[in-house]
């Protein structure tokens, strides 16, 4: 759905901007020496956008030490203190704050005044943890209840004639945070930030992200997002990128195909599936690469692939290349010969 579109450093979130990949760093933002390689590590993923939390004075003078060594926008996260927002506004691309928590109105209007002669933006979060009494009290823990607190924040900004806004609505419950996301896109105009918080580990939060995060872009409805995940950062990203190829909404690096298996199968797909995965994570080159166990669907999708294996009895193993074959390859041969013809392309 078409939102307004808001400036980031050098990117745009919204309108008609692509879909951009965000996480956040998990180090102390007041040590730098620690959290640039983090972030570099991040940028070379494929992070467009990083988040840094802001808990104290020594973390917001931090930030100028950050924001000289990175390429990508920075975002400072803050609640309670608005003198941390005044300090981190003077060095990051974005704010992300809750209006209501940072203090009474000339407080707020400090805030939004340094935002806007800065052309910074706000990202207003939501989370249905953290409703404000009243809102729950009247709504209960529902999805209603995450539109209104939004609803109220926005309207905080609105009065202050600031309108450089992105909302977030997360919930570790998916439906609710789905159909938060859903009530507020069809009320407002503003840019959405999707994720589900509290997802869980890789593997499981991975999976709820993919649902929650995917079902809405489906629609329409997203204009960048962050795969939250108790783990690695960088898998934060790798997710976020899965979850936009898989609705080939972007491309970025190999895109791998792999059959499931079967009792036909003669090549250890899974295992070289993932060494093609591993070795080129972080490539930009957009390709496909089908690794197929045998000659059912094998060769159909080799030859939709840029480049492809299939393998078929007796351990003879046919190499695709643009849909044509051009040779066979030993077991042992396979992975290399790939990475071989990636670099190639």
């Amino acid at each position: 759905m078409k939102t307004r579109k808001i400036k980031i450093g050098k990117l745009c979130i919204g309108g008609d901007a692509p879909v951009t990949v965000q996480s956040m760093t998990n180090t102390k933002t007041s040590d730098a020496k620690s959290t640039i390689p983090q972030i570099h590590k991040l940028e070379e993923a494929g992070c467009e956008i990083i988040r840094v939390s802001v808990p104290d004075i020594e973390s917001a003078k931090a930030l100028k030490e950050i924001k000289e060594n990175i390429s990508i926008p920075l975002v400072a996260d803050i609640h309670f203190d608005y003198r941390l927002a005044l300090e981190a506004a003077k060095y990051v691309d974005k704010l992300r704050i809750n209006p209501g928590n940072i203090g009474k109105e000339d407080k707020i209007r400090a805030v939004v005044k340094e935002a806007k002669e800065r052309n910074l933006p706000i990202r207003i979060g939501v989370n249905l943890g953290s409703l404000e009494k009243d809102i729950e009290a009247k709504y209960g823990l529902t999805a209603e209840a995450m539109v209104q607190s939004a609803a109220k924040h926005v309207k905080i900004l609105e009065d202050n004639d600031f309108f450089d806004t992105v909302v977030s609505l997360k919930a570790s419950e998916l439906h609710k945070m789905i159909e938060a996301n859903r009530i507020f896109s069809q009320r407002f105009s503003y840019p959405l930030h999707l994720g589900v918080t509290e997802a869980g580990s890789v593997y499981t939060g991975t999976i709820n992200n993919a649902i929650g995060i995917g079902i809405l872009l489906e629609e329409g409805i997203g204009n960048t997002i962050r795969v939250s995940l108790s783990g690695e950062p960088v898998e934060e990203v790798r997710a976020g990128w899965q979850i936009l190829k898989a609705l080939d909404l972007r491309q970025r690096g190999i895109k791998v195909i792999a059959c499931p298996t079967c009792a036909r199968t003669d090549i250890d797909v899974a295992k070289i599936a993932k060494e093609i995965e591993d070795k080129t994570f972080g490539e930009k080159k957009i390709l496909r690469v089908a690794i197929m166990g045998c000659a059912v669907n094998g060769p159909g999708e080799a030859k939709v692939a840029d480049i492809g294996v299939v393998g078929g009895k007796g351990g003879k193993i046919l190499f695709f290349k643009k849909g044509k074959i051009i040779g066979n390859l030993k077991k042992e041969e396979i992975v290399e010969r790939i990475l071989k013809e990636i670099r190639k392309f």
